[in-house]
């Protein structure tokens, strides 16, 4: 690199959760790479979260494996206590576990007044009340430092909605204005809260497998809708969260920024 990091990080530590896989992995690794202090990598499954872990020793950066469901505020605030001491106080929390949890799957077959009412709680524990645990958590500890960052991702099903996604959507409409209220809170401490709205990202297929399913009518229709005619990579949200982090995005807060392909465009 020539001359400094426009994104270093000056040694903060980071949590990310949900960071065992996909854009959560992608998110812990380069803020690794921006000279994060130390890194608590989280996932409901322990071995995912301990080989991201290791990944982001193998770069130099000192790294923690902390399972835990972020629905469960006890072991959410259990996690930031082992982090703050195994790697130092976390000034950096990137709330990205979501989708409908650790033990279930999005469903898009119903319409709202034919679901389960029994369905909600899986979008809602991960999506806005584990947002709410791990910020809870984290705050007392970056007010008193006097400085912090939290990002939030969230979808674009919160900003524009989505048909069969109305609990979810809910969620993360929810997740955002959160964001806003509690940038408004803390910013005289010097802390950030921003959030990334998303649209579809690969997170889940094999680069063969999306390769596969480029070919189909499906994603052909799907990408009709998109002004940038392929789905985010975990790199497009790795990049906006670490600068979001920096110190080059210090005085923007209580802001949802949609990174998603020209999907939407609504102000």
């Amino acid at each position: 690199m020539i001359g400094e990091d426009a994104l270093d990080l000056d040694g903060q530590v980071a949590l990310i959760t949900g960071a065992g896989q996909g854009a959560g992995r992608g998110i812990a690794l380069e803020l690794a790479r921006h000279n994060a202090g130390g890194v608590a990598v989280n996932d409901f499954v322990a071995e995912r979260a301990e080989a991201v872990a290791e990944e982001i020793r193998e770069i130099g950066v000192p790294a923690k494996a902390v399972p835990f469901d972020v629905g469960d505020l006890a072991a959410v605030r259990q996690a930031f206590e082992t982090a703050g001491t195994d790697l130092g106080t976390v000034t950096i929390l990137v709330n990205n576990a979501g989708m409908a949890g650790p033990n279930a799957q999005m469903t898009l077959t119903k319409t709202f007044w034919e679901e389960d009412p029994a369905e909600w709680d899986k979008y809602l524990r991960t999506n806005l009340h584990g947002v709410f645990n791990c910020c809870h958590a984290a705050l007392p500890a970056m007010v008193e430092a006097q400085r912090g960052r939290i990002v939030t991702i969230v979808s674009d099903s919160g900003r524009v909605g989505e048909p069969r996604q109305a609990v979810y959507s809910a969620a993360k409409a929810g997740a955002a204005g959160f964001v806003r209220s509690i940038a408004k809170e803390v910013g005289r401490y010097g802390i950030t809260c921003n959030a990334i709205a998303l649209s579809s990202i690969q997170t889940m297929m094999t680069d063969e497998q999306y390769e596969a399913f480029k070919q189909t009518d499906q994603f052909k229709a799907q990408m009709s809708r998109y002004a940038i005619r392929r789905w985010g990579q975990p790199e497009d949200v790795a990049a906006l969260t670490a600068f979001l982090c920096s110190e080059r995005a210090s005085w923007i807060t209580g802001q949802t920024y949609p990174l998603n392909g020209g999907y939407s465009m609504a102000i």
